[in-house]
């Protein structure tokens, strides 16, 4: 299979990235290191390339009714200018995929979906949804970069010269920049401040380039986006997110409100298994597979997630455990040839994230 670039792929190049292959896209996955770049989005402010997502428009006659039949998301309450989280089902109610719904009028949306599931995602979508209703792949022709920090709204501001402190979290605005059509969205992976722009691809290395010269901004790649969006208690599909799981599992039932008759409705508050945070001792970081035993030494689960945590000088983890052993305190991870203890712990693992911050 031929290895897609992004249209930032020469950029990351040219300023010295490390680049590795990732869902079929050669991507940045870091540039001075992982955890500076996870400390400056912490801090200050990171640019993520994110090109490799896919974004769809549903658009057409009664496209509301009909969409809100093939994903979960409860539209009924979705206003224009906002948008909302939520899964794309199997039948019985495991996850294919994880998205977000853009609503941008009564019968017109746009899906952002991971880049693994993108070809997969567009042909169920097109399965579930009537042929009156428009389903159009948009993802070769748009660019995402994601602006994420304490300090983005301010960098975002100085360098288009418009006013974002009105725009609340996952809101979304259509505006022009240079020209260019350009979609601010108040949205991130990273449980910091952030927004996510989207915008022609042709024309996305001017504003990236343009956001990068202001001092507060530094490119970041994929692995500190893993372990800030760890930190943050945020899933990745393949890992917390899979089709054998329910959202109900993952932790998610609350955002399971939409009165539609969507595809996997009943499964998708079963729980066999629940998703857990996991404070370990020490820096060795557990890995996806490894067993989670209960302090006693039975087996009960694995990880699916794992990591150093730079912001708390220690390793944490999220685990599926049977359900029945979810409330339990202390758990033993065995790692190759260790058993590391853990300690069940709320999310986020990360407290002081500013993604929610509210202006005046």
């Amino acid at each position: 299979m031929t290895e897609l670039h992004t249209p930032l792929t020469a950029w990351h190049t040219a300023h010295g990235a490390k680049m590795a292959p990732f869902a079929g896209w050669l991507m940045p996955i870091q540039y001075e290191g992982i955890v500076v770049e996870h400390e400056q989005t912490r801090a200050r402010a990171a640019l993520f390339d994110i090109c490799h997502m896919g974004e769809f428009r549903v658009e057409g006659p009664a496209a509301d009714a009909a969409l809100a039949h093939a994903v979960s998301h409860n539209l009924a309450t979705l206003r224009e200018g906002k948008c909302r989280y939520g899964f794309l089902l199997n039948p019985a109610g495991g996850v294919l995929d994880d998205c977000i719904v853009y609503r941008f009028g009564p019968d017109s949306f746009m899906i952002v979906v991971n880049a693994a599931c993108a070809a997969g995602d567009f042909a169920i979508l097109r399965e579930r949804l009537p042929a009156a209703v428009a389903l159009n792949d948009i993802s070769d022709d748009t660019a995402k970069i994601d602006l994420q920090g304490p300090q983005s709204l301010s960098v975002l501001e100085q360098t288009t010269g418009q006013n974002f402190h009105d725009l609340p979290y996952f809101s979304f605005r259509e505006t022009v920049y240079n020209g260019v059509p350009l979609l601010v969205s108040r949205t991130g992976y990273t449980g910091e401040l952030g927004y996510e722009l989207y915008l022609p691809a042709a024309k996305v290395l001017t504003l990236w380039e343009n956001l990068l010269d202001d001092a507060r901004v530094k490119p970041a790649g994929l692995g500190a986006r893993d372990t800030l969006r760890l930190e943050a208690g945020l899933p990745l599909y393949g890992h917390e997110l899979d089709g054998e799981h329910s959202p109900a599992e993952a932790g998610f039932a609350a955002l399971l409100s939409s009165e539609a008759d969507y595809v996997g409705k009943k499964g998708a508050m079963n729980i066999r298994e629940r998703l857990i945070a996991l404070r370990l001792e020490g820096r060795r970081a557990a890995r996806n597979g490894d067993v989670v035993a209960l302090s006693g030494g039975v087996d009960v689960g694995r990880v699916t997630s794992g990591s150093f945590a730079p912001s708390l000088g220690c390793a944490i983890a999220l685990a599926y455990v049977e359900a029945a052993a979810a409330e339990e305190q202390n758990f033993l991870i065995k790692a190759a040839r260790n058993e590391l203890k853990a300690e069940r712990v709320s999310l986020p693992f990360h407290t002081r994230g500013t993604a929610r911050m509210k202006f005046a």
